[in-house]
């Protein structure tokens, strides 16, 4: 081994590997793991060897392995950016141990960013797939570690931004004691050309892949016209809200959407345009929330020319201009109440009466109105007209919320993914599987509404080519502790970097424990002007453990 390589630390690597019991889950960085018995994979190795044959299966493990390096070489830059360029390239050889491939010692490694040159030979011991081969086929002729070759490859090639091939020159299958390994970029192998199929980044099934995602962000642009907008999910609850919609639809029937702010009100109310006899006539949608109040009745219903100060030109409404159509009410329950006295005349006799106008006029509209807010509480506070109620309440439907609908969030984030990569000319690999865990716990207070801003902020963050990651998502949300693996291997309760750092200059201080947390107690206090609860809440305690603890400081303080 050359003088100057060897390993940096590797806790920072360690805090990558997570293990969450509680969910049944291990993370490596933002990618789920999974812990996989060898003798499984042997397994596999056998019976697809027995299927497909042996070249075959080579190239479909190697592929898999070239997966699993170029994921693991975006860690490089996250974990040591600061460090020097081998220090970082490190990384990989580091997680391939701590995955459990093999004892990686480097032996030779040089290496030019600016130029793309690299040469690398590695020594493995103990690869888990060498001892796999060899106990099932006994001593063979050829290498046999195909998807350590493969990860070797793919991290180098992600990481140099080149096609780097890894070859073995001793193997463990063949009855060599331990593996070697070189690598080099592959228009420097004199039968690399032999070799690109295995590793080929830009290979048809990625375009193909590419296309693929094309297709489908200019299908979503389509979609609006054909069916309504983005309606889609295939939880119970929303197929319930989905058939009440498209039954009432080739009616004529009043809608009333009910619904949490951001559930799509709106979408449905589109949808049921879409799918009805009116479909060829406009669309009008209306926010009453909106429209300040000494303006809505003219918004609505059209002014004539003259009815009061700056009408200047006589002027058609909402009802007028969706004539034909559908008029979408959203928020209608903050109508003011001489404005529904005039929507129900229109629901009763079909004529709606511009201000200033001594006669009315008949209008043809389908009426679909929405409203988050209870109308029965409404009508008991005398906020809105119970006649009004009973006419706009004669076909309900509750569109639920996106927490009742939780496998519907995973279709609609790639929904969404799909519309915004189009949107903002971005290429990217999907959603990462962190990421969408946090999606499917997250309790969505703002419903599909909230879906679509943190996806679209995550497709405009994620590098291109690359993954929507957590920190995409939720940037601001801290990193919870989680069992993870201690020098020795064993799990151990892991805290982030800036928490060992704080502890440590704590203990550096000799400051006593009891002082240091009268001083903590005090400067919470204080910041929150005296205020306990204010106080309590900063530091993570009930009112009355915060209370507790500094009546006891009181207590323990020694008499004058």
């Amino acid at each position: 081994m050359e003088p100057h390589l060897h390993y940096p630390p590797a806790a920072d690597l360690r805090r990558l590997l997570r293990f969450e019991p509680q969910s049944g889950a291990i993370w490596l960085g933002e990618r789920r793991m999974v812990l996989l018995h060898t003798a499984a994979l042997s397994a596999l190795r056998r019976d697809l060897i027995t299927s497909v044959g042996t070249e075959h299966t080579r190239r479909l493990l190697t592929r898999m392995g070239y997966a699993s390096g170029t994921h693991d070489a975006g860690f490089a830059s996250k974990t040591r950016g600061d460090r020097s360029l081998e220090e970082m390239f490190l990384v990989g050889p580091q997680l391939h141990m701590l995955e459990g491939a093999a004892r990686v010692t480097p032996l030779h490694l040089k290496m030019d960013a600016a130029t793309g040159q690299f040469e690398g030979e590695f020594r493995w011991d103990d690869s888990w797939e060498a001892h796999a081969h060899r106990l099932a086929y006994g001593v063979v002729d050829e290498p046999a570690c195909w998807i350590l070759l493969g990860y070797a490859s793919g991290y180098t090639s992600a990481f140099m931004g080149k096609l780097i091939l890894f070859k073995e020159t001793r193997c463990g299958a063949c009855g060599d004691d331990h593996c070697h390994i070189v690598g080099k970029p592959i228009d420097d192998w004199p039968d690399g050309d032999a070799y690109r199929p295995y590793f080929e980044e830009h290979s048809l099934l990625d375009k193909m892949d590419a296309l693929s995602q094309q297709v489908e962000a200019l299908k979503t642009t389509l979609e609006p016209a054909t069916s309504g907008g983005m309606l889609i999910g295939n939880s119970p609850a929303f197929q319930h809200a989905h058939d009440l919609m498209k039954r009432a639809a080739r009616t004529q029937v009043t809608v009333l959407l009910t619904g949490e702010t951001g559930v799509g009100k709106e979408r449905f109310a589109r949808a049921l345009h879409e799918h009805s006899d009116r479909a060829g006539g406009p669309f009008v949608a209306v926010n009453c929330a909106a429209l300040p109040a000494e303006l809505i009745e003219a918004e609505l219903f059209g002014v004539e020319k003259g009815a009061y100060t700056g009408a200047h030109a006589a002027r058609a409404g909402r009802f007028e201009r969706a004539d034909g159509g559908t008029l979408f009410l959203d928020e209608v329950g903050d109508l003011p109440l001489p404005a529904q006295a005039k929507l129900l005349r229109v629901l009763q006799d079909s004529e709606i009466e511009r201000l200033g106008a001594e006669s009315p006029r008949k209008v043809n509209v389908r009426m679909v109105t929405a409203t988050n807010v209870n109308l029965d509480e409404a009508v008991a506070q005398g906020r809105f007209r119970r006649d009004l109620l009973y006419r706009l309440n004669v076909y309900p439907i509750r569109i639920p919320p996106l927490r009742e609908r939780s496998t519907d969030i995973e279709p609609l984030a790639r929904h969404l993914l799909a519309r915004f990569t189009a949107l903002h000319n971005k290429r990217l690999g999907g959603i990462g599987e962190r990421a969408l865990q946090a999606l499917m716990h997250h309790d969505w207070p703002g419903n599909v509404r909230e879906l679509e801003n943190l996806v679209e902020r995550g497709v405009i963050l994620a590098a291109q080519g690359g993954s929507v990651e957590l920190e995409h998502l939720f940037p601001n949300q801290p990193q919870d502790r989680h069992e993870g693996v201690d020098p020795q291997g064993r799990l151990a309760r892991i805290v982030p970097a800036d928490h060992d750092a704080l502890c440590a200059r704590i203990v550096d201080s000799g400051v006593p424990i009891e002082q240091l947390e009268a001083q903590v107690l005090a400067l919470a206090v204080e910041r929150c002007g005296g205020n306990l609860s204010g106080a309590s809440r900063l530091l993570g305690l009930t009112r009355p453990q915060l209370a507790y603890r500094l009546k006891r400081q009181q207590t323990d303080e020694p008499a004058d």
